[in-house]
């Protein structure tokens, strides 16, 4: 009879599901996760916007006369002072033009010394009865064609010490200065383009559109703020934050008619260079005083056909929570507008293994949040 019931115990043991052998609530079998607490930290108001880096002056280098190329004298993509040389074209044909125009010059200036004499002359012998005032007159009119010639010569002089300088062509502006088109030896001339680009860096300028809806929110708000006291900060693709502060110096005075949006700019200061020409960068307008909002690393946020959630650490177990995402925020973090209160354990380790209702044992995260 013993025997009998220690079968049966057997056989309802053996028949028991593996579960049942081991508890739900037990510490070894919840899965460790990486967490960080939601906290709630003063933001900057702002709007976001999406812009463009613009340099304040461009300028195209281009040759002005027609000549063999002797000398590139910058460096691609260093620095450049106004009026630093750049290129040098051979200059002995101009020299020459130079010479021949003094000479020129020289012999109208002798032409219009004798037909002053002779002009005094006539005048003299027509004061005396010795002469005649057709004499006079045609002296007269010697002196006038002479002085002319002269006048002519000294603009061909001029031309040709302009094309001189020509051949010595100096950086119109301050900058940074790009690649060159052409190199020494080269023909070059006024049909031969663009020789190189000179931006300026600092200051520099960032445009960005701002659509009609976000003037209209801006305006049913209430919020009239004045345009010269909005801090304007530049973020990058990677999430840095610019250093430096700029301000809006130009709202455009009509809407483009394609896209609806008025273009808006502002300038910064670029001391380093760190903002480039042509540069995509996010704009973000400080609009009034910070606030306080719930931020939580980005790494943490997860998206489905449903919208976005994060799993907080809920009594052992990983719970969803649906968020709405906001704007703000910097580098990995982001402001949560909806869902959360701040305080919250968010798992940002080992996402990919949870599951909501799972047993999780939550430990800090450590700086590299996000990892699989």
């Amino acid at each position: 009879m013993i025997r009998a019931a220690r079968l049966l115990l057997c056989l309802v043991l053996a028949a028991a599901p593996p579960s049942a052998a081991v508890s739900q609530t037990d510490p070894g079998a919840a899965l460790p996760v990486g967490t960080v607490a939601a906290r709630r930290t003063a933001i900057d108001k702002s709007l976001d916007f999406v812009g463009r880096v613009e340099a304040v002056s461009r300028v195209e280098v281009r040759a002005r006369v027609t000549g063999f190329l002797e000398a590139v004298l910058f460096k691609e993509g260093d620095p450049v002072k106004e009026g630093a040389p750049l290129y040098r074209i051979e200059p002995d044909l101009f020299e020459a033009a130079v010479t021949q125009a003094k000479g020129a010059l020289e012999r109208g200036q002798a032409a219009q010394t004798l037909a002053a004499i002779q002009l005094q002359r006539a005048q003299d012998l027509l004061d005396r009865n010795a002469g005649t005032a057709v004499a006079r007159d045609q002296a007269r009119a010697a002196f006038d064609q002479a002085k002319g010639a002269v006048m002519g010569d000294e603009a061909n002089l001029r031309t040709a010490q302009i094309n001189l300088g020509y051949t010595r062509i100096a950086a119109p502006i301050g900058g940074r200065i790009g690649r060159t088109s052409v190199t020494k030896g080269n023909v070059v001339g006024p049909d031969s383009g663009v020789l190189t680009t000179i931006v300026s860096q600092d200051p520099i300028y960032v445009a960005f559109p701002v659509s009609q809806r976000e003037f209209l929110r801006v305006q049913q708000g209430g919020e009239r703020p004045d345009r010269g006291r909005i801090a304007v900060r530049i973020r990058f693709s990677d999430g840095s934050v610019y250093g430096e502060v700029g301000r809006i110096n130009f709202v455009n005075i009509s809407v483009d008619r394609i896209t609806d949006t008025v273009l808006v700019r502002a300038s910064l200061p670029n001391p380093a260079g760190d903002l480039r020409d042509g540069q995509l960068v996010q704009v973000a307008l400080q609009t009034g005083k910070p606030e306080e909002r719930v931020v939580v690393p980005q790494a943490a946020l997860v998206a489905d056909q449903g919208g976005v959630y994060v799993f907080v650490v809920e009594d052992g177990r990983a719970v969803t929570r649906r968020v709405t995402p906001g704007s703000g925020g910097s580098g990995p973090d982001i402001v949560i507008d909806e869902g959360l209160s701040g305080g919250e354990l968010v798992i940002v380790d080992g996402l990919q293994r949870v599951r909501p209702g799972l047993p999780v044992r939550a430990t800090p995260a450590g700086p590299a949040v996000g990892r699989t």
